[in-house]
């Protein structure tokens, strides 16, 4: 891949559907809709799905559901043709005033100032997915969640697999579960064909645990040590991957682990773009040798190998940084081992 030098570029190689997203389209019945679409992953998610539907030369609606704080993410997705519908998701009266969906990817969720507002936490990552669940308890629903399910693991297990138990350490990790739960009880209850999408890490320019760990770097700030390891994902790749998911869903609900293929180092990554910026890099920390991680094996038997290799992820991100673009300002706060975000 050529190297990204601006947000458009950007935007545009997260959103471009691959051949398979493209086949899934012309396989798929019914319209999809993505609830929490004005997030980090929602608007190139939605766009790479209304792309798909397009190349696809099928007739579908593509709707986005968020509220909306940016108005500049919803006039970037009407611009695109998708439809756009303003919602609280907390407001189980405007949830049930949603449109029928056959397709249903659910995106929401609260993970930073979890400590300082655990009630609200618990609120939008257990009670939202049960309002949702059984607004949409006819359709298919692809709903993401996170390895923080899943305990500490040493990085020679080679992480987590999906009928490993469950060990969510801190309130975000356990309403994360509980988030699971409340899909889980509607698929047994009313059959909702349902998959868990369990992500570490979804990686774009703006952010992420590489684009922590080289901002660190390149400013010349201590990288903390405490968690030694990390998956990550192409944030492209997640979408794809995301899409496709909704051919996986079953009653009860499949769980799927996404990222990418490495068990990731996080000296071994800071070393990298310590050579790359020419910059000294500071550490601080143990290394504890326990980290959150996931065994997605499952997930590239059934969907593939993903399209981005880390190496290339590395050099767009350390060129991303060089050039000044853009940070989200949300770091992913990997190192945290007691779960507080």
């Amino acid at each position: 891949m050529a190297v990204i030098e601006t947000e458009e570029q950007l935007e545009e190689q997260l959103s471009a559907p691959s051949e398979q997203d493209v086949a899934l389209m012309r396989r798929l019945t019914g319209d999809v809709v993505v609830l929490g679409a004005g997030g980090k992953m929602g608007p190139s998610l939605t766009a790479r799905c209304k792309l798909a539907v397009e190349m696809a030369g099928v007739s579908k609606r593509v709707i986005a559901v968020s509220r909306f704080s940016s108005s500049e993410a919803r006039e970037a997705l009407e611009a695109s043709g998708i439809e756009t519908i303003s919602c609280d998701l907390l407001d189980r009266d405007q949830i049930d005033r949603l449109p029928d969906c056959e397709n249903v990817l659910y995106l929401a969720g609260r993970k930073f100032g979890s400590t300082e507002r655990s009630d609200l936490t618990w609120a939008n990552n257990v009670m939202v997915p049960a309002y949702v669940a059984h607004r949409y308890r006819h359709s298919r629903i692809v709903a993401f969640s996170t390895g923080n399910v899943y305990p500490f693991v040493s990085a020679a297990s080679g992480g987590s697999v999906e009928t490993d138990s469950v060990d969510p350490r801190g309130e975000y990790a356990q309403s994360c579960l509980g988030r699971e739960r409340m899909f889980e009880y509607f698929s047994n209850e009313f059959g909702t064909p349902g998959l868990i999408f369990r992500l570490n890490y979804a990686v774009d320019l703006r952010y992420g645990v590489l684009v922590d760990i080289a901002r660190k770097v390149f400013d010349g700030t201590a990288l903390d040590l405490s968690v030694s390891h990390f998956n990550i994902i192409w944030q492209g790749d997640a979408n794809s991957y995301a899409l496709r998911s909704l051919e996986l869903c079953q009653s009860p609900p499949r769980v799927l682990n996404v990222t990418g293929p490495e068990v990731v180092s996080v000296r071994w990554a800071a070393e990298f773009f310590g050579r790359r910026f020419q910059r000294e890099v500071v550490f601080t920390g143990q290394e504890s040798g326990g980290a959150l991680l996931n065994n997605a094996a499952a997930c590239r038997q059934l969907l593939g190998e993903p399209e981005m290799k880390l190496e290339a992820l590395m050099e767009l991100v350390a060129h991303w940084i060089e050039i000044g673009g853009k940070s989200l300002n949300k770091p992913t706060k990997f190192e945290v081992v007691d779960g507080k975000f």
